[in-house]
């Protein structure tokens, strides 16, 4: 590498277009029928879809594959009644589970892609375990961010919550956390097993490889393949770029500073001896690179507030996607929303604690899932709040942490902060005093928070009854969960993408017109993930809008005669009016 002083952004420097008369005009390198640009979860669903369409596939991936879905806990959000689920001892349908998203998508896809992907969610779980991945039935005995090793369906949203469910459908709310069966985080596992079979249904691939353009033929719009740059095989610094994207996942969550040094150098080897190539999509794009939490440039401008926060994902996920799929007249949407992953259990127990904004008030239900709260808390309350708890819930809270077999990760930061960083008070009026909050708005929280546990009043924030406490005096501890507390880093993820045709995951232009193609899918496009995230959700959609787009992609020259066909019967038929 040279040593010159320029610092290299860690970001895919993506190009404008490159338009052209006919696809004759590029000496293409490689072609195939389906290029798909992303090898994650969904990128590897959309390449084994198309490969069992009968396509010829290529794969190209920045690295070495994997994307967030490697790093992630390999959840998958599926109900509708899987085998899972009836072995548990539950019932659940399509439609209760329709009904419980329609709280968390809130719109952002339409209700019949909400019901079609429920509908399909049964047979969607099926084919991952076609692909090689397993999945279980046991579940854990309390709500949990992440339920330990042995532990493999759980309630991994806002199931169990009172203001989510639906009685007219069902009675009791099903668990819909699917974690892949493996030891650790699963993720790995999870990925691996659609790597694997991606490979095995036939799918070339091309790693440490860039795509920083698309080809775009300029009278009819359509992309006609990608412009590339591939690291050559044994150079020693394509070397070092693979064991960089591996040292970047291990460094991202406790060492950022070192793992954003990371990316910059693994950028700055693929500027130095990239080779540039062009790939022909005969067929069509499909987009599938992940998300832009590490785009600084977007994120600066579209949720500034959220760059404090422990940026989530895979070195890849700088929106180079996002920004392809602009780059032909994509159409971006809800660049704003992230997620916040603000969980407070475990322990189970913190929960029945009170959730209290700098002026002392309750502002959500605190036993709603983390990003709930992690929304409210940073798009209402400005970032900054905190959990209350008194000395019997530390007790018990600690209890668990030391013998409860939580993660390390869950258990360790939740014992420095009930010990290290909580601050006491005596009583209500001190510990107000203390937060420099009104001791009377305060101690208005605990009398409606202790009425509700008498059963004397509903719980204000419509906590149910068995996660409600009675304050009975004695010491309190108020632990900080705003996002600039470094002993408890708040997760943030983009949820934004690129706007899609909901019926085959075409990527659409501004008059809402499929842009020949080209496709998206996972979290580079607007999907049932993209409003409020619940773990599982994400992976789920990978896998949905994946074969969605892959199937689309590989039948494009079937969709593009009959468009063709239907022009052409239309101009007979004005011929004959005529």
């Amino acid at each position: 590498m040279s040593n010159s002083k320029k610092l290299v952004s860690t970001v895919n420097p993506v190009r404008a277009a490159l338009d052209v008369r006919s696809a004759d005009e590029i000496q293409w390198s490689d072609a195939s029928d389906v290029v798909v640009v992303g090898w994650g979860g969904a990128g590897a669903s959309a390449a084994i879809e198309a490969r069992e369409q009968g396509a010829e596939v290529l794969v190209i991936d920045r690295f070495g594959g994997g994307g967030a879905s490697v790093l992630s806990g390999g959840v998958v959000y599926a109900g509708g009644g899987t085998r899972y689920q009836k072995e548990a001892g539950f019932e659940d349908s399509p439609e209760a589970m329709a009904a419980y998203l329609k709280h968390e998508v809130n719109g952002v896809v339409s209700d019949e892609t909400l019901a079609r992907f429920s509908r399909d969610s049964v047979a969607n779980l099926d084919w991952l375990e076609k692909q090689g991945a397993t999945f279980a039935s046991t579940m854990p005995a309390y709500k949990t961010s992440y339920p330990a090793d042995g532990m493999y369906l759980y309630y991994s949203g806002n199931e169990v919550v009172p203001a989510y469910g639906n009685p007219q459908l069902s009675s009791k709310p099903a668990p819909r956390g699917h974690r892949v069966v493996a030891k650790g985080q699963s993720g790995a596992t999870f990925f691996a097993a659609l790597q694997k079979s991606t490979l095995a249904h036939g799918a070339r691939t091309l790693t440490q490889a860039r795509v920083q353009r698309l080809v775009r033929e300029k009278d009819s719009g359509r992309v006609l393949g990608v412009e590339v740059m591939v690291l050559p095989e044994g150079d020693p610094l394509t070397e070092r770029h693979k064991k960089l994207d591996e040292l970047v996942a291990k460094w991202r969550l406790y060492q950022a500073p070192r793992a954003q040094a990371g990316r910059r150098e693994a950028a700055q080897i693929e500027s130095e001896i990239g080779e540039k190539r062009y790939i022909r999509a005969r067929k069509a794009v499909v987009l599938s690179t992940g998300g832009y939490i590490f785009n600084s440039e977007l994120l600066d401008r579209h949720a500034p507030a959220y760059k404090p926060g422990w940026l989530t994902g895979a070195a890849g996920c700088d929106g180079s996607g996002l920004r392809l799929g602009l780059s032909v007249g994509g159409v971006a949407q809800d660049l704003n929303n992230i997620s916040a992953w603000r969980f407070i259990t475990p322990p189970s127990v913190w929960p029945k604690g009170l959730v209290v904004n700098t002026r002392g008030e309750r502002f959500c239900n605190e036993q709603v899932y983390g990003a709930k709260l992690g929304y409210e808390l940073m798009e209402k309350q400005g970032g900054k709040a905190w959990l209350i708890i008194d000395a019997k819930l530390r007790r018990q809270a600690t209890w668990q942490c030391l013998f409860g077999g939580l993660w390390a990760f869950q258990s360790m930061p939740a014992l420095a902060l009930m010990y290290k960083v909580a601050i006491k008070g005596r009583s209500v009026a001190d510990l107000a005093r203390k937060l420099d909050m009104d001791a009377a708005v305060l101690q208005r929280q605990f009398d409606g928070a202790n009425a509700a546990a008498r059963g004397e009043i509903d719980d204000p924030q419509g906590k149910s009854r068995d996660m409600r406490h009675e304050f009975k005096g004695g010491s309190l501890f108020a632990i900080d969960i705003s996002i600039s507390q470094k002993m408890f880093p708040l997760a943030v993820l983009s949820l934004g993408g690129l706007r899609v045709n909901e019926d085959n995951g075409a990527v659409i232009d501004g008059a809402g017109r499929d842009i020949p193609g080209l496709y998206a899918a996972g979290r580079t496009a607007i999907g049932v993930a993209s409003s409020r995230y619940v773990s599982g959700l994400s992976l789920a959609d990978c896998v949905f809008s994946g074969r969605r787009a892959g199937k689309a992609a590989a039948l494009e020259d079937d969709k593009s005669l009959a468009g063709q066909a239907a022009r052409q019967q239309a101009s007979a038929v004005e011929s004959v009016s005529s």
